[in-house]
């Protein structure tokens, strides 16, 4: 599994040589960030899944910010994150919003279509898409945190899973070859 997913990642060196990431090299370039195993594999998911639903772009500085800290690996949470997009990131609001409502109880919160970009600038529609996220309050911010926290739990174990799964595969086969 390890082969596998070492395929696309990118190599330590490489970013050693990036006259951006040079003063970041002793942080960056610590074995922990690089090391792929069970646990560093399952923690990057767990990382990814959860700083996925932080809101605007701060989702890859928050999971490599956490990643840091819990010294899993830094490229497969950063591509975890990636499950939020434009076409997934509404509906994935909306079911938080619907969690949060669900476990406050209804309230003077309701939730509205967010706004559509018609032919106004960028920065308006941000400001709008702000102002309607802040509409929403409590339940939203409530159901974000325990539905990224719910897909955390779930996306770390299913990949403990997964991993345990392709050893004992793996072994499996290779006891299959013996005489």
């Amino acid at each position: 599994m390890r082969r596998l997913i070492k395929n696309y990642l990118p190599d330590p060196a490489t970013l050693a040589a990036n006259r951006w990431l040079a003063p970041f090299g002793a942080t960056l370039l610590h074995p922990c960030l690089w090391h792929l195993n069970r646990r560093s594999a399952a923690g990057a998911v767990a990382v990814g899944l959860f700083c996925g639903l932080i809101p605007g772009p701060f989702q890859m500085l928050g999971a490599a910010l956490v990643c840091l800290v819990w010294r899993v690996n830094l490229p497969l949470a950063l591509f975890t994150t990636l499950y939020t997009n434009p076409f997934t990131i509404v509906p994935l609001y909306i079911l938080a919003f619907g969690l949060g409502e669900r476990i406050l109880g209804p309230g003077p919160a309701r939730f509205t279509e967010p706004p559509e970009w018609h032919a106004q600038s960028l920065s308006a529609w941000v400001q709008e898409l702000a102002g309607w996220l802040q509409s929403l309050g409590q339940p939203l911010a409530l159901g974000l945190l325990v539905l990224a926290s719910g897909l955390a739990l779930v996306g770390y174990g299913l990949t403990r899973l997964a991993w345990r799964w392709y050893l004992v595969r793996r072994w499996q086969q290779r006891q299959a070859l013996r005489p």
